[in-house]
Formats: C-alpha cells, sequence, structure tokens
C-alpha cells in the first residue's frame, strides 16, 4: 500500500486550508446585499465566486480524482460565478465541498492518477493528484485576490485574509 500521508502532503494542505481560510476571513462580515451585488463589469458576485470555488473543490476532488461525485441538490445555474442560493447555503454547500476533498485527498497517495478527467486541454497537464492539489491551491488564491479588490471596493476594508 502506498503511503498517503507524506511531509509534502501534509505541506500541500496546510497551503490549500490556508487559501480556504482567506476566502472565508475576506467575505466575513459582509451583507446579502454585498455579498450578492457584481461590483465589476462582469457581473460576478462574491457569493457567486465562492459557490463557484465549492463547484471546483467538487470537480476537481470528486469527479477527477476519484471519478464520481455526489450529485448536486440543485441544477447547475446557466450564469456562472452568480448564484440564486442564500449565504448559509452556499458557505455549507462550500464548507461541505472542502470536507469531502480533504477525506479524498487524506486516502489518496499524490502520485495516483486520476480516476476521472477534466475536458479540455487542462485536463492532459495532470496526471496525479499531486498536479490536481496544486491548481486547487492556486485557482482559490487567485479568487481571494478577487476578492479582496471587490472587498474593497464594497466598503474599503483590505488586509481581511488570516494572519
Amino acid at each position: 500500500m502506498m503511503e498517503t500521508n507524506t511531509p509534502e502532503k501534509k505541506a500541500l494542505s496546510t497551503f490549500l486550508a490556508a487559501q480556504r481560510a482567506a476566502v472565508l476571513a475576506v467575505v466575513d462580515g459582509l451583507g446579502t446585499e454585498a455579498l450578492t451585488t457584481p461590483v465589476l463589469p462582469s457581473g460576478w458576485t462574491p457569493l457567486g465566486l465562492v459557490e463557484h470555488l465549492g463547484y471546483a473543490e467538487r470537480h476537481w476532488f470528486q469527479e477527477v480524482v476519484t471519478g464520481t461525485a455526489v450529485p448536486l441538490e440543485w441544477p447547475d445555474d446557466p450564469a456562472p460565478l452568480t448564484t440564486p442560493r442564500a449565504p448559509d447555503i452556499v458557505f455549507a454547500f462550500y464548507a461541505d465541498q472542502c470536507r469531502r476533498s480533504d477525506a479524498v485527498l487524506a486516502r489518496t497517495s499524490l502520485d495516483a492518477a486520476p480516476l476521472g478527467h477534466h475536458p479540455g486541454p487542462l485536463g492532459e497537464e495532470f496526471g496525479d493528484v499531486r498536479g490536481i492539489v496544486l491548481h486547487l491551491i492556486e485557482e482559490t488564491a487567485r479568487h481571494v485576490g478577487h476578492l479582496d479588490v471587490v472587498r474593497e471596493l464594497l466598503d474599503g476594508r483590505t488586509g481581511l485574509g488570516p494572519r
């Protein structure tokens, strides 16, 4: 049996957890109106971006790493990065997807080949779980930056990530 709890995995998990915590820290204290207000011309909302990150966790760790995912309670929405769902539903969804991702990562070697596939050219770049974890760290960190900017535009607050 391959070792699944290595120092490298612990480090990657720590960085992923830090980025997830930053997502929540940046939007903490925003009310429903601010969470659902598009600030930039592209029209996405902070709450929609948090939901998107939940979808990303689900897609990469469940659909790609394990080859299967628990069905969603709602159909996919046609408007990207927005959501009709209430904040408590979205934050619960994000937390649940992160827990599921952590469970998959805990039992899977970083060297394991994914059982599923991401469509398009990007899918060819990930031959092992390690690459998928690195991608999720990168995607989450990128979107934390987006949330930082929008938070500043919404109420002027900056530097809200975990310390």
